[in-house]
């Protein structure tokens, strides 16, 4: 080799060495190790509990202590009629939950959607007419959801004459 060339890959060598150098030193030194995290538990703060009662009271009237009247607790409120309508529509719900299916051929198809039905019960709640108030977009899911209905039969303590029923039909 000529002696050029020798000198010039030493002084690259003295280069590239005097530039990686302090990268190099930096990794060697060691570093502090850093503390290890500590956890610990305490315990939430003692509330002051009220003087308990004595377990024995007093319950002979003297006659220094005038009488109480006692008044009987007010009666519960009656539900509202559009809460007891929404347990009906619940009940109702409940019970063509018994009665509905899917149409193999809508599940095969993917077809998903909802019914809304009218519900015309006679006065011992037994199904007189159902009709559609808002369609699936699918006659297949409507009419199943129709023949439900009819299969439902009575429906026992409703006291509506029309209920609005919301059938879904959901693939999972």
């Amino acid at each position: 080799m000529s002696l050029r060339l020798i000198t010039a890959f030493a002084l690259s060598l003295v280069l590239h060495g005097g530039l990686l150098l302090p990268d190099i030193l930096k990794r060697l030194s060691v570093a502090p190790p850093r503390p290890a995290l500590q956890a610990t538990l305490r315990l939430p703060p003692k509330r002051e509990e009220p003087p308990a009662e004595p377990l024995l009271k007093d319950t002979i009237a003297t006659k220094d202590t005038p009488e109480v009247a006692k008044t009987p607790p007010p009666a519960p409120a009656p539900p509202t009629k559009n809460a007891l309508v929404k347990r009906e529509v619940q009940e109702a719900q409940r019970k063509m939950s018994q009665y509905v299916y899917y149409p193999p051929e809508a599940v095969t198809r993917g077809i998903e959607g909802e019914v809304r039905l009218i519900l015309k019960l006679s006065a011992d709640g037994s199904v007189e007419d159902v009709v559609i108030a808002a369609s699936s977009g699918h006659p297949i899911l409507d009419n199943a959801a129709i023949k439900a209905a009819y299969a439902m039969g009575k429906l026992t303590g409703v006291t509506s004459r029309e209920l609005i029923l919301p059938v879904s039909f959901r693939l999972e």
